[in-house]
């Protein structure tokens, strides 16, 4: 590896149910990113939570991190702390890889919820997004939408329910509190995974069933009818907000599918076609929301905007996609900030945020 570059790994993969979601998030920073700035680990998770080093033709060509067939080992990674620095140490040949900073494209559960995070504080390594705290609570639709409303931005009304509740869950009851259509979702997860729009008693059953097989604890939500429109925010104390734009899903709404798998499930209009006013009004609240969750480096929020103009935050994303059809790296583009440009911006956020712990006091 050169010397005065900075070393890079990229960590993807995960043990959530967006694991391939991620794959194709780190192959495209892969592609995107300056390899002139950086030494370029690429480091995955597989689904036992074990890492494992992959090159980037192999990372390139990934659809899901396999289980190792053999006792040899040859890709496992072990983090460890030498001379306070942090290294990746090879089980395979006992090669040490000095990490500058950890950028994880982890979405999900076990990388975006705090996590992943929390471990890279405790081997004191700089890395790309938000905090613990922030990262914990923005994957919690409950306490992230709790916290909003608290602070007199408009969310959608709701109800929650833990695995130990569901023989009691009324569909009649949800029915008349939040009334029809209403989403069912895991309270924690991303990507409309396990998320199901109920229409009639008949899908309910399922739907509810579908969420608790990702989370147990669910949450209902009433309808909003209005557009869909996001906002990517970029910054630690000081954060700025790119164009708004609006996502027009061909399907029912904005699933795992119209995301991932259907080519046409969704058309993307950036920027969206609104007044120059209510772009600002919108942006404002985006940062307004993403400071009172604390979030630090990146983030995407999602809106329902209705035809009276309210604005809905749906929620914050803390590790949004960077896929090639990935709204955050879209509209930052947009807004004069290409992705290459961002992934180098994202980084050196990563290492000031860093340096700015680092000066905390830390005995009495």
């Amino acid at each position: 590896m050169k010397k005065n570059k900075t070393t890079l790994a990229i960590v993807f993969g995960g043990k959530s149910a967006e694991h391939e979601v991620s794959i194709i998030s780190a192959q495209n920073i892969a592609r995107a990113i300056d390899k002139n700035k950086y030494n370029l680990v690429y480091a995955g998770i597989d689904k036992e939570g074990i890492l494992k080093s992959f090159a980037e033709k192999e990372l390139l060509l990934l659809k899901k991190i396999p289980k190792e067939k053999d006792e040899k080992n040859d890709r496992i990674l072990v983090p460890k702390i030498k001379n306070n620095n942090f290294y990746l140490h090879s089980l395979s040949d006992s090669k040490e890889i000095k990490i500058d900073v950890v950028f994880p494209v982890l979405h999900g559960t076990y990388g975006e919820d705090g996590t992943f995070q929390g471990l890279c504080k405790m081997f004191g390594v700089p890395f790309v997004g938000s905090d613990i705290l922030s990262s914990s609570v923005c994957m919690d639709k409950d306490f992230s939408k709790r916290l909003l409303r608290d602070a007199k931005i408009p969310v959608a009304r709701f109800v929650v329910f833990n695995k130990s509740d569901k023989k009691n869950i009324s569909f009649s009851k949800i029915k008349t509190s939040l009334g029809l259509p209403f989403f069912v979702k895991p309270a924690n997860l991303g990507s409309s995974v396990g998320i199901s729009k109920v229409k009639n008693k008949n899908d309910f059953s399922k739907a509810i069933e579908d969420a608790f097989i990702y989370d147990n604890k669910i949450i209902i939500e009433e309808f909003i009818d209005g557009r869909e429109v996001e906002c990517s925010v970029l910054g630690n104390d000081n954060p700025i907000c790119s164009v708004p734009g609006e996502i027009l899903p061909t399907h029912d709404f904005y699933s795992y599918e119209a995301k991932y798998l259907d080519q046409n499930g969704a058309r993307m209009e950036i920027p969206a076609k609104f007044s120059q006013t209510m772009i600002e009004k919108i942006q404002n609240m985006a940062i307004k929301a993403y400071k009172i969750l604390g979030c630090e480096g990146m983030g995407r929020v999602d809106f329902f905007i209705t035809k009276s103009n309210k604005i809905y935050i749906n929620e914050i994303n803390t590790i949004p996609g960077f896929t090639s059809i990935s709204m955050y790296p879209k509209l930052f583009s947009a807004s004069g900030i290409q992705y290459s440009k961002l992934i180098d911006k994202l980084i050196a956020l990563a290492i000031e945020k860093h340096k700015n712990n680092a000066l905390l006091k830390t005995d009495f």
